[in-house]
């Protein structure tokens, strides 16, 4: 999670207790389609919601989950996972989905801008 205290450099996205755990949602920031995803033990992430593998908008649909202690999103298109923290595909160290900072703030989510990587 992002540790900004700006409010005018994030979007408001939603309540988190409208994201399921292990579950993900889409949203418009600033043009762009971020999924982000509610972990069981309770982090947020953002990601963009294009997979770059099946070429579709559909991350924020996909299985939430661990391999060992990275958490990931596998597509539910063909099943590639990325880590959520960094946006690298577990499956083909050349791809990489970029990831946005985002923060929780008096229970709401908030996306920032992407992050540099």
């Amino acid at each position: 999670m992002s540790t900004s205290t700006d409010p005018a450099t994030h979007t408001l996205v939603c309540a988190l207790d409208r994201i399921e755990v292990e579950g993900g949602v889409v949203a418009l920031v600033d043009g762009a389609a971020v999924a982000i995803f509610r972990t069981h033990d309770g982090n947020v992430y953002a990601m963009s919601n294009y997979d770059p593998c099946s070429r579709a908008s559909v991350l924020a649909r996909g299985i939430v989950g661990t391999r060992g202690e990275i958490p990931y999103v596998a597509s539910p298109m063909h099943k590639q996972a990325f880590d959520l923290r960094t946006g690298q595909c577990l499956d083909d160290a050349a791809v990489r989905v970029p990831t946005y900072d985002v923060r929780v703030a008096d229970g709401m989510v908030l996306v920032g801008g992407p992050r540099e990587t």
